[in-house]
């Protein structure tokens, strides 16, 4: 328990971490962003400075006249128009091409650049005041979008650790449960072996007795659940075709050992439908969901098995008359280890989904529940 407490609180810290680390980048990234801005906007106003002093000192020497030239000319990322107060353009720089020769397209990219940051009117004596357009240089314009991909980034990777680590995951435990599969058809086999032998001898006694043929029918069901531990784990061959017969045996088998107050009932297609499948593994699953629904309705209700065809599916029912589930108890359903019964596992209805989905590449899901009123399994399984 100590150590359940330590590993969430191992999770816990290190996802709080990370999210700290994703928060600071994101932080950081905005306050250089602006920073940055405000070092564009004291550029620009140095330029100003420079443009105002070289138009209203008339005589000045080479050396100041050659600061501001290069002043000017330092600019080569922020985007810079002049405007007469009439708006006529007096000098451009840092602008597109493709604006450069058209008065009329420089204008507009002046207002637009006004939207981003007031103009600054540079005011002369004579009256003929000018405006000074700017706006962010490219660089800016693209970092200011650098957070926001760098947070897509961080996020797709943290995607992929948990779909990757959650993949490992689900390996180890197909890895336990198949050896525990097999590890319990070995212990099996060994007191089936010793139970064939006695059966021999008891038949050679009395060979008409009808409990020794009722044994030996469970003797060889319980061959049945060795083989079906020992497929678990491996690719089983699906060499038999009448899914009719299959499902019809199961369905007598489990007939003859349920409670009489229970109405079981089969419906089955008056045509044959032949699928390629395990009859082994399949009817560990059909054994599996009508278990399930006895237990559900206490020993007294009704089961009704049915197949039939849909689309290019075929498709098979187990409804039951029992207790139902709630949407967080279906939700969980098939999820290893969950189980409604103070002494269930949570096992069969896990390991039946792993028999559809992964060996016959089919898809098993709860249809219907309703508290009270019962509950439907659907199998479905491609039709070939």
């Amino acid at each position: 328990m100590r150590k359940s407490i330590l590993a969430r609180f191992n999770n816990w810290f290190i996802f709080t971490l990370m999210t700290v680390v994703i928060i600071s980048i994101v932080v950081t990234s905005t306050i250089l962003i602006n920073f940055l801005r405000k070092e564009e906007v004291k550029r620009v106003d140095i330029l100003v400075s420079a443009l105002k002093f070289q138009q209203e000192v008339t005589s000045s020497s080479l050396e100041v006249q050659a600061l501001v030239l290069q002043i000017y000319s330092s600019n080569t990322t922020i985007p810079v128009i002049i405007l007469d107060k009439d708006d006529r353009p007096i000098e451009h720089k840092n602008i597109p091409q493709e604006v450069e020769n058209n008065t009329t397209e420089i204008v507009a990219l002046a207002k637009k650049m006004a939207k981003n940051y007031p103009p600054i009117e540079l005011k002369f004596s004579n009256g003929n005041n000018q405006f000074v357009y700017y706006d962010n240089s490219q660089l800016l314009n693209n970092l200011r979008y650098s957070p926001y991909i760098l947070g897509f980034f961080i996020l797709c990777y943290f995607l992929f650790s948990f779909w990757f680590l959650r993949t490992i995951k689900k390996t180890d435990e197909g890895y336990l449960w198949a050896g525990l599969a097999k590890e319990t058809a070995h212990q099996i086999g060994t007191p089936l072996s010793s139970m064939i032998g006695w059966m021999e001898v008891m038949k050679l006694e009395t060979p008409d007795s009808e409990g020794i043929q009722e044994i030996e029918k469970d003797i060889e069901r319980l061959r049945t659940i060795s083989e079906r531990f020992s497929k678990i784990g491996s690719v089983p061959e699906l060499n038999d075709t009448d899914f009719n017969e299959t499902i019809k045996e199961n369905y007598d088998y489990l007939k003859s050992r349920i409670s009489k107050k229970i109405n079981f009932t089969l419906h089955l297609p008056t045509y044959d439908i032949l699928v390629p499948h395990n009859k082994i593994l399949m009817s560990w699953v059909i054994e599996n969901l009508v278990k399930n629904a006895v237990d559900a309705m206490k020993g007294e209700g009704s089961i009704l098995i049915a197949v039939f065809e849909r689309n290019k599916n075929i498709l098979v029912e187990v409804k039951d008359t029992g207790s139902g589930m709630t949407k967080q108890q279906a939700g969980n359903a098939f999820k290893p280890g969950y189980s409604t019964k103070k002494r269930g596992w949570g096992l069969g209805l896990s390991l039946a989904k792993r028999v559809i989905q992964e060996y016959h590449n089919g898809d098993i899901r709860i249809a219907q529940t309703e508290v009270g009123k019962g509950t439907t399994f659907r199998i479905m399984i491609k039709k070939v």
